[in-house]
């Protein structure tokens, strides 16, 4: 008797977390909504921003984020040269990602070569952002005739075994639970704690008054975000090691950018261990800066852009179709 007394007090709890939930959901929603296209692609609506004129610029945002952590300062910056053009990865954003699909870094770098191929970019130039680096560096091994030349931010190069601290609540493996935490604690958490979850991303950069809202702060908030980010955690070890390896193969312009006092991702692991790993590399440490140097270090980054779409240039003009990475490692 006892038992069915907690599990109807659990599933009443429950109800009422989720209807919070969602209500917090719409919330977010209705202060943070649409501001781009969407387009079908291999079965997901990938939703994009596509402004400006030029060669074109893909910029790939990272953990828990949205195309609009990338647009809010670098799109301004970057328009007048390029045509920017920033997605929301799969689960991400306003973008799908259907149950049951991939989350890991060679699935989602497959269907941004999907999406570019739909889109008929080309071979554009790739920023990716923390996980959005990796995602970019895994498209560039998997699918080299997809890209021109690599900018990466902050990335997350190499596997990591512990979790960033600010990304702790992430790392929930069995996939009932997460589905559950998503449902009802996730996004009533997230609010509650979100000031202290930005500060510490922004570390030691001060947030700027309007990240939560064209930012797409809030965006990150939601239940449905906390799932997908989520599993991607779970798996995103996993094409690492392998891609570590390549890394020397890689026969294009890479920039490699990051805070020196970077408290999510250390700049050594990610960034310095890059040398001698990556031919031509051109790498940048900002002295004193924290993680989200595409807001806080905006001139920084666009210099590198620049740089690096310079070299990538006679690259965009001679595309060289190469044996995909994907397919050398699956034989």
């Amino acid at each position: 008797m006892q038992w069915l007394v907690a599990a109807a007090v659990f599933l009443g709890v429950s109800l009422v977390l989720w209807l919070i939930s969602v209500r917090i959901n719409r919330q977010i929603e209705r202060q943070v909504p649409i501001n781009g296209r969407f387009l079908e692609v291999a079965g997901e609506r990938l939703h994009y921003t596509d402004e400006g004129r030029g060669p074109v610029l893909l910029m790939i945002h990272g953990l828990s984020g949205c195309a609009r952590n990338l647009t809010h300062s670098l799109a301004p910056q970057l328009k007048e040269r390029f045509r920017v053009i920033s997605l929301d990865r799969p689960g991400s954003g306003y973008s799908t990602r259907a149950r049951g699909a991939a989350a890991d870094l060679p699935a989602q770098a497959a269907l941004v070569a999907k999406f570019i191929r739909t889109l008929d970019l080309g071979q554009p130039l790739v920023l990716g952002h923390s996980l959005g680096g990796a995602v970019a560096l895994s498209l560039a091994l998997d699918h080299p005739q997809s890209v021109s030349g690599l900018v990466l931010v902050a990335p997350l190069t190499h596997p990591q075994r512990m979790l960033p601290l600010v990304f702790l609540s992430l790392g929930v493996r069995p996939g009932l639970l997460r589905r559950w935490m998503s449902l009802t604690l996730a996004a009533p958490m997230a609010m509650l704690g979100r000031r202290g979850l930005v500060k510490a991303v922004f570390a030691p950069d001060p947030v700027p008054e309007d990240f939560a809202e064209r930012g797409g702060g809030l965006l990150g908030m939601r239940s449905n975000n906390f799932y997908n980010a989520s599993s991607e955690i779970a798996v995103v070890n996993r094409a690492l090691p392998e891609m570590v390896k390549h890394y020397p193969s890689l026969k294009l312009p890479v920039g490699l950018i990051y805070g020196s006092a970077d408290p999510v991702l250390s700049y050594r692991r990610h960034g310095q261990a890059m040398l001698g790993k990556v031919p031509g590399l051109m790498l940048e440490i900002v002295p004193g800066r924290g993680h989200m140097l595409p807001i806080s270090a905006v001139e920084r980054v666009v210099a590198m852009v620049q740089q690096v779409a310079e070299q990538a240039a006679p690259q965009r003009s001679a595309v060289v179709l190469r044996p995909p990475f994907a397919a050398s490692r699956a034989s």
